[in-house]
């Protein structure tokens, strides 16, 4: 895509210099193990979420098609280029807690005729259903996005499911393939992901693990995919309910189910929710905190390892091959709601904290990308920790989007091991990781590093070792602020914005000044 490859040029040919700080003590030392690659980052780990909650669709995705903010068939299209431009690999849709009321008959056809109901979720909010089907499938396509559609388990039944995936992929010869050309599109969608329910022991139903099981087996197997590209490994893949964060019981149940399955069914991964709150209900501000609420929050964040971990190993007694993947589809910052905000929309500001916040974990990911293969933020525009936020014809990038930028080249990366010494940031009795790093060498073989500043207040210099291996520099990008709460608004768009950044040879080794509260991400030059 000529934005992308604009853009990464641009950053690795600019006159970049250090960063102009002088680490206060001790360096960092990092190595690099260029020679001993691992896992593949999957693409799918920078994969998003949009849910129909708050103005995360309306008035995020669609504005209408008679609106006079720029659209595409009803689509704004500046949030498509921004969405183009970090090369969105999957979205999650049409929910969340909204997927399991969701009648997908509702929102096809002519806008007039469609149903008009409550969204008794998220704020008792009319859905017009206006966004259904077609302009979803719209939508993943203008981006370049695979979907990932949820279909309603908890209210709905297998045969609406099944008569759902025939909309969207069966031959226009047939009567469901008819009613899709009919509406506009004759050729079959491709449904790369397939949502069996959400949150079953939660909003989805209340299921106990085996109940869900029970339930679930019947829409694996008579919810097909007829698409007739989809063979092979275009073919469908099918995603359990699996844990809410640290609860084992839906892990062992469905992956000891999925062990003993016969050729009747099957599934290809398993769901994990874990959001990163400080405490229930969500009270954390996005804005206005102090360092103590900063370190706490990256403290809970980082817990998102361990419960991986703990999941993992539950799968791998089942599944020592990894063939069925964790797909962290729920996850991000869940804070206080704007002040003044609606109700349930679940509105937030995003900071330089929720910045690192992201890294943090797409690192954790990353480290676990055996078995982790898609992840999904939650969410992509307005809600929770967004990309992007909008309000009427006006749109900003948020500091977690430019994150998302500056990760671009551990999409389908191979994974490169990295240890080091991480130090340590202390902010009242809470201990932290100082830094935290990891490295890939990308689909061209060009060996990046991406390290992270948590210390808000100090900078660090990072020595980083690549063994043999002999570089000459380092070229990227870096993300920092002058405050951990500070953001980009409609009035200060570029408060917080990638900026280009360099790091010093010398003997074969690496040295990269990094200022407080950042993330960088470079390319080693060899």
């Amino acid at each position: 895509m000529p934005l992308i490859r604009t853009f990464i040029a641009a950053a690795l040919l600019a006159s970049a210099v250090p960063v102009g700080v002088q680490a206060q003590d001790a360096p960092v030392t990092l190595t690099v193990d260029a020679g001993k690659p691992g896992a593949k980052i999957d693409r799918n780990i920078f994969g998003q979420f949009a849910e129909h909650l708050g103005t995360g669709i309306y008035g995020g995705v669609w504005v209408g098609k008679d609106s006079p903010i720029p659209n595409v068939r009803g689509i704004r299209s500046d949030v498509v280029a921004a969405l183009k431009a970090i090369r969105v690999p999957n979205v999650r849709w049409p929910g969340g807690c909204f997927a399991d009321e969701y009648h997908w008959r509702g929102g096809v056809g002519a806008p007039d005729k469609r149903t008009v109901t409550i969204n008794s979720n998220w704020g008792g909010a009319v859905e017009d259903n206006a966004f259904g089907t077609d302009e979803f499938m719209d939508f993943a396509d203008q981006i370049g996005a695979e979907a990932y559609v949820s279909v309603n388990l908890g209210s709905g039944t297998v045969e609406e499911a099944a008569d759902w995936l025939a909309y969207m992929t069966a031959d226009p010869a047939t009567t469901a393939g008819k009613a899709r050309a009919a509406n506009g599109h004759p050729a079959p969608y491709k449904v790369k992901y397939l949502g069996l329910g959400n949150e079953s022991w939660g909003c989805g139903g209340s299921m106990t693990p085996q109940h869900y099981v029970d339930v679930m087996k019947p829409f694996s197997r008579f919810v097909r995919n007829y698409n007739p590209a989809q063979t092979g490994a275009e073919s469908m893949q099918r995603i359990a309910v699996g844990p809410n964060d640290v609860d084992g019981a839906y892990t062992d149940t469905v992956m000891k189910a999925w062990k003993e399955h016969d050729w009747a069914w099957n599934i290809e991964g398993l769901s994990l929710h874990a959001y990163t709150t400080g405490g229930w209900p969500p009270s954390y501000p996005s804005t206005g905190f102090d360092e103590t609420g900063y370190a706490k929050l990256l403290k809970a964040t980082l817990a998102m390892d361990a419960t991986i971990a703990q999941h993992s190993a539950i799968m791998d007694k089942y599944d020592p091959d990894k063939k069925v993947a964790l797909v962290v589809d729920e996850w991000g910052a869940w804070l206080a709601k704007t002040p003044g905000s609606r109700e349930g929309f679940l509105q937030q500001q995003n900071s330089m904290r929720d910045a690192i916040l992201a890294a943090l974990n797409l690192n954790i990911f990353a480290r676990h990308a055996d078995r982790v293969r898609m992840t999904n933020i939650a969410q992509m525009i307005n809600v929770l920790q967004a990309m992007i936020l909008t309000d009427g014809p006006k749109m900003v990038l948020t500091p977690t989007y430019h994150v998302y930028r500056l990760y671009l080249p551990f999409q389908d990366a191979t994974f490169v091991p990295v240890s080091f010494d991480a130090g340590t940031y202390v902010q009242g009795d809470i201990t932290l990781p100082r830094v935290d790093a990891i490295a890939a060498r990308d689909t061209s073989g060009k060996l990046w590093l991406a390290v992270t500043n948590l210390d808000p207040r100090r900078p660090v210099q990072v020595k980083a070792g690549f063994g043999a291996l002999k570089v000459r520099g380092a070229k990227g990008l870096l993300l920092t602020a002058p405050k951990v709460d500070s953001v980009n608004s409609f009035d200060a768009p570029d408060a917080v914005a990638p900026k280009p950044f360099a790091g010093k040879a010398s003997g074969g080794a690496l040295a990269l000044d990094l200022p407080a509260k950042a993330v960088a991400v470079v390319q080693i030059e060899e």
